[in-house]
């Protein structure tokens, strides 16, 4: 379900949503580590609740799109390469980009209202996070139809979760936050109809092969 067998143009043809979202985490993680110009525009987008306090609200949504090292980049790209392109189809283009996104604020949202006035994050997990809950939503009210997804998502999931209070260096705030917000939009969008469409066509791609 989850193997990615599409080349470079199938994968932006059939995903664009998160071929353009991996697209811009990678330039924006490029920009930031060119000298003179990558430090102010890290410092511009970074989460830190002193300067939202202040009124700059737009942090609240950049550190989605900033990643603090190559690895911490790596880890958040894959996990998006992986698990977007399967719900993109599920949900469709715009909803995709909804949980996304909402994943990701909800989690930025928490993250000022809950920790203190010098706390600074960045990174997409909150957004990663939401996709999960959103198979969550998919694995409560498919039950025992996709055995296979809940083999897969329950226990990334539990294990999510589980790393993210054993690193100190987590926002586990977002990850939470994100992973909650997911599952919310996901019991709202996949109502069963949407969900046999895209068995429908999970099926018809699987007999082109």
């Amino acid at each position: 379900m989850f193997t990615r067998r599409e080349n470079f143009k199938q994968y932006v043809t059939l995903y664009p949503v998160v071929s353009t979202l991996l697209a811009l985490n990678i330039v924006i993680y490029i920009l930031t580590n060119i000298p003179i110009l990558g430090e102010p525009l890290f410092r511009f987008g970074i989460g830190f609740n002193l300067l939202i306090s202040e009124g700059e609200y737009w942090r609240l949504i950049t550190p989605m799109f900033l990643h603090a090292t190559i690895m911490h980049l790596l880890f958040n790209m894959f996990s998006l390469f992986l698990f977007g392109p399967e719900l993109e189809q599920i949900a469709g283009k715009a909803r995709f980009l909804t949980i996304y996104l909402l994943a990701g604020l909800v989690g930025n949202v928490a993250t000022y209202l809950i920790h203190s006035w010098d706390y600074q994050s960045v990174g997409a997990s909150g957004a990663i996070y939401g996709m999960l809950g959103a198979f969550g939503a998919l694995v409560y009210y498919t039950k025992n139809l996709l055995p296979q997804l809940k083999q897969i998502i329950v226990p990334i999931i539990v294990i999510g979760v589980i790393m993210t209070f054993l690193q100190s260096n987590i926002n586990a705030t977002a990850h939470i936050a994100g992973l909650i917000t997911g599952f919310v939009i996901g019991i709202i969008y996949f109502h069963p109809k949407r969900i046999a469409a895209w068995r429908k066509r999970k099926s018809k791609l699987k007999s082109v092969k």
